[in-house]
This record gives structure tokens, C-alpha cells and sequence, in this order.
């Protein structure tokens, strides 16, 4: 028995794969390998599961939005749990193709309910988002929060994943875990998020984009602290006791935010990435963005009550180290 995650080849993915790797789990990734952003980087993260792991790691190019390929290949090995984080990413992306965030995040996300509908997995964790709570007021967002306003299609598509999530718990029900991810960073991240957008900048001397003139407040939450959420909750399926879960539900289907509990100010990164490159930055102040919010604070008493989770890296840690691996990374 395997768990599949898909999107393996993402930042978060291999992670989660990594995790589930090193506790004696066999995992099965599959990811469209896509270029949203370098596919190098992604095939670098695959391949170093596949030298530490050999075949207890299995790959395949796989694009889940595509229903005849993925039954096809799932066919080939019994699924013991799910951890769905294959989606198309970014908020900005959403602007210039739209038609990306339907075929991923809702044709994709049903492929993957049929699969759990068809195969019966133990439980499926998938990846939600801090974006669906769009323009809310109060602070801190909490899972209660009603999110019926979204600001971009991204978030749009993650509300809608929720939904359908309940519809399938409700009518099949399937254990399901929705998670709500509150902008993640830390080694082997993603180049379209502001963290290595900034490093790149000050290492390049250029300037770094700073969207609202760099008033944003963001919940950062390290890599590592975000696996540790995503497993125990794997290992948590909600029971189907018509009992009330997070979220609301009272199928076996919890929605969870997942973040570190702190909303840091956006130039106290920049002054730590300062810090560790010694470099001094070049601001470029921009408007708002189209679809972004100014800022995210999770409240995580749901999954803390739940699972335990506890996050345990400050920006103070986990920035040094986010600097470290780029460094190597790039020969820097």
C-alpha cells in the first residue's frame, strides 16, 4: 500500500514525500512537471527523493486533470491515503490565464475525488488556502469565517475545491482534510513567492518589488512546520460520526488553517534577508495588487486542538536558512 501525492515535484510536495518517505512509507508521486515556473527546480527536487529513496519512490509524469491517465496509471497500485497538492499556484497567474486555474484546481480536483470515490482510500488531505478568505476584516482569519467574497479566480477555484469536497463527503462519504496554507517558505521554495523574489533582487542589485509600498502582513510558516501539519493530519482521517468538525461539517470532511499564528511585517523580512547577504536593498514601491490582500494572520486553534500542531520556526530561524539552501542552491 502506497500514499500518492500529487503535485510531488511542487515545493510543498516533496516535502510531504519526503517526510512520508523517511518514516517508512512508500509514496508514488505524480506532478504534470508544467512551467510555471523552471521545471529544473522541480525535477532537482524529484531527483534527489529518487537517489535517497530508490524505488520505495515512484514517479510518473502524470497530469490529474486528465481522468483517462490518471484511473489508468492509479490502476497500478493500491492507494492506502491521498495527499492532493497538485494545483496551479499563484494569485497573479490567475490575471493572465484563467483557463489554467479550471483545468488544474476544479477538473483536476474532481479527478481526484472520483479517484478517492473509486479506490477508497483511508483518507485524502488536499491543499486549500489562505486566499479564500479574501477581503475579511477580522483578524485572525478563523475556519468559522464565512469566505463567500474571493479577490482573485486562485482563490475562487480553492473555495470551490472546498465545496465540492463537501459534496463528496456528504453523498460517498469519503474522509476528507482540507487545508488552508498560509504563505509557505523555506529551502527548495517557490521563485514566484516574495521571499526568493526578494533574494534574487538583492543579489542581482536590483530592486525589490514592494506591492502596497511594502505595507503587507503575511502569517509566514516554514516548510518544515507545514509537513508536520499535513502528515499528522493524514494520520487523522475525520471520523463520520455526524459530529460537527472544523469547518462546519458534520460529514467526515475538517478544513484547517495551517500557518504559523503570527503575521510578520513584510520589511522585517526584507531587513532579515538584508541581514544574512549583507546587502542592502533597493526598494521599488508599488500600488496593490490586483487580487492580493493586505494581510493574513491564521487563526490555528482548530488544528492545534485536533492534531496537535504546534508550529516551532520563527522567521528568525527559518529566513537564515531559506538564505543558506539559495546560497548552495546557486552556487552563490
Amino acid at each position: 500500500m502506497a500514499v500518492l501525492v500529487t503535485g510531488v515535484a511542487g515545493f510543498i510536495g516533496a516535502a510531504t514525500a519526503r517526510a512520508l518517505l523517511e518514516r517508512g512509507d512508500e509514496v508514488v508521486g505524480i506532478d504534470n512537471l508544467n512551467d510555471y515556473y523552471d521545471p529544473r527546480l522541480k525535477q532537482a527536487r524529484l531527483t534527489k527523493l529518487q537517489q535517497q529513496f530508490g524505488n520505495r519512490f515512484r514517479f510518473e509524469r502524470i497530469d490529474f486533470a486528465d481522468a483517462t491517465a490518471l484511473k489508468a496509471f492509479a490502476d497500478t497500485f493500491d492507494v492506502d491515503g491521498i495527499v492532493h497538492l497538485g494545483a496551479q499556484a499563484g494569485v497573479r497567474y490567475s490575471l493572465e490565464n484563467p483557463q489554467a486555474y479550471v483545468h488544474s484546481n476544479l477538473v483536476g480536483h474532481v479527478n481526484m475525488l472520483e479517484l478517492a470515490r473509486s479506490r477508497g482510500p483511508r483518507h485524502m488531505v488536499y491543499a486549500s488556502s489562505s486566499s479564500v478568505y479574501g477581503g475579511n476584516k477580522s483578524l485572525p482569519f478563523r475556519v468559522e469565517d464565512r469566505v463567500d467574497h474571493p479577490l482573485s479566480l486562485y482563490a475562487a477555484t480553492k473555495k470551490a475545491d472546498e465545496l465540492l469536497s463537501e459534496s463528496y463527503a456528504n453523498i460517498y462519504r469519503l474522509p476528507l482534510t482540507g487545508l488552508r496554507f498560509f504563505t509557505v517558505y523555506g529551502p527548495w521554495g517557490r521563485p514566484d513567492m516574495a521571499m526568493w523574489i526578494f533574494l534574487k533582487a538583492l543579489y542581482a542589485g536590483e530592486p525589490l518589488p514592494l506591492f502596497n509600498g511594502g505595507e503587507m502582513r503575511r502569517d509566514f510558516t516554514y516548510v518544515d512546520d507545514i509537513v508536520r501539519g499535513v502528515v499528522a493530519c493524514l494520520d487523522g482521517p475525520p471520523a463520520d460520526d455526524g459530529n460537527v468538525k472544523a469547518g462546519g461539517s458534520t460529514s467526515p470532511h475538517a478544513l484547517y488553517n495551517i500557518g504559523n499564528s503570527r503575521s510578520e511585517d513584510l520589511m522585517r523580512v526584507v531587513q532579515l534577508l538584508e541581514q544574512e547577504t549583507g546587502k542592502k536593498a533597493l526598494l521599488d514601491p508599488k500600488p496593490m495588487q490586483v487580487g492580493d490582500v493586505r494581510e493574513t494572520f491564521a487563526d490555528i486553534s482548530a488544528i492545534e486542538r485536533d492534531h496537535g500542531f504546534a508550529p516551532a520556526t520563527s522567521i528568525d530561524e527559518g529566513v537564515p536558512r531559506f538564505v543558506k539552501w539559495y546560497r548552495e542552491y546557486h552556487g552563490l
